[in-house]
């Protein structure tokens, strides 16, 4: 049997609908004896109330939706952590969508959440989003849009971001002031402003210091597969890089593998540094340097500026913006 429902209590008990309803809600004009009987009913039968139908009724909805770009990335599974435990701790529940990097998923997650009428959308851009219509229909909706991470700048709403370029700046300065000077970049996609934000870090460091800031030290690898193209490349250039400066942890660790496969030293030979300080970093051998990007802090940021704005407590014409300060964690890959 499916789960049952107030008229099936009813029912049973052979009462009205309404007053098993007022009942369950402990309602003054019925009888405490009824209330008894009905409720004890209820938990027996393991009774739950629907409520998206209540929703729909009271026209109050207390459910926010997520969009991220993948689930299983360690910086995004932190964010998501943080979002759900700050929204239960206000009452809302959370309806979690993943578009795998993909943008027609995207669309069909955010017309997914509008359907579900939640009261507030957080979302995390995909890497090949290059078109915002459907992010400009959340606000067309009047629906509370907050973006994390991965932002879009050509739409009018707030954003919690990290310090993507004094992370990388710092980062990069701590590689050169360690002794390298042929710092090769793996980097994301242009379309991303984080993207950019670490590529003009790492550009500006290489010109605070004096040193070239060369096109073929920098490429396009933001994932596993590519750095196994991309690293064997980079290590045929002369002169060989002594330093990678990664754009995530994931792929600074297969850096790791394959620049030691290739019989270099880490970090005598080369240096290896990432973003994003996940568990990986303490399973690298040697241990890896990387930018703490403070995913957690990230996460309850966002949740509790959407659920601000959705309760009113966040009367700021315009946009918000909430910057998160990422901090260098030195360990055993650089000099």
């Amino acid at each position: 049997m499916g789960q049952i429902t107030l008229k099936d209590i009813a029912k049973a008990l052979n009462l009205s609908p309404s007053t098993v309803s007022r009942a369950m809600k402990n309602h003054p004009a019925i009888s405490e004896e009824t209330r008894r009987l009905v409720q004890s009913y209820a938990a027996e039968h393991r009774y739950k109330p629907n409520t998206l139908a209540m929703q729909l009724r009271t026209n109050k909805n207390n459910t926010i939706g997520v969009i991220v770009p993948q689930i299983v990335h360690y910086f995004f599974s932190t964010v998501l952590s943080a979002i759900q435990q700050e929204a239960e701790n206000e009452g809302y529940n959370v309806l979690f969508c993943q578009s795998n990097e993909d943008y027609q998923r995207e669309v069909r997650s955010v017309e997914t959440l509008l359907d579900a009428r939640v009261c507030g959308i957080l979302a995390s851009q995909s890497k090949t989003t290059k078109k915002f219509d459907h992010f400009q229909e959340i606000i067309d909706n009047d629906v509370h849009l907050v973006f994390f991470d991965r932002i879009c700048t050509g739409i009018n709403t707030d954003k919690v971001v990290v310090d993507d370029y004094v992370g990388t700046y710092h980062a990069v300065e701590h590689l050169i002031q360690t002794g390298c000077r042929r710092i090769a970049f793996l980097g994301a996609t242009p379309i991303l402003p984080i993207a950019n934000n670490r590529r003009m870090g790492y550009e500006d460091a290489l010109r605070k210091y004096r040193l070239p800031v060369e096109d073929r030290m920098s490429r396009i690898c933001d994932t596993v597969e590519l750095a196994r193209i991309v690293v064997p490349e980079m290590l045929k250039l002369q002169p060989v890089p002594d330093a990678f400066f990664c754009i995530n942890d994931e792929v600074a660790s297969s850096c790791i593998q394959i620049v030691k496969a290739a019989g270099y030293r880490i970090p005598d030979d080369i240096s290896v540094c990432g973003f994003t300080n996940s568990y990986l970093t303490e399973v690298t051998d040697p241990t890896l340097t990387s930018v703490d990007q403070h995913g957690f802090e990230m996460g309850l940021t966002a949740a509790r500026l959407l659920i601000n704005r959705i309760e009113g407590k966040e009367t700021k014409q315009g946009v918000v913006s909430r910057l998160i300060k990422s901090d260098l964690v030195v360990r055993r890959s650089t000099r």
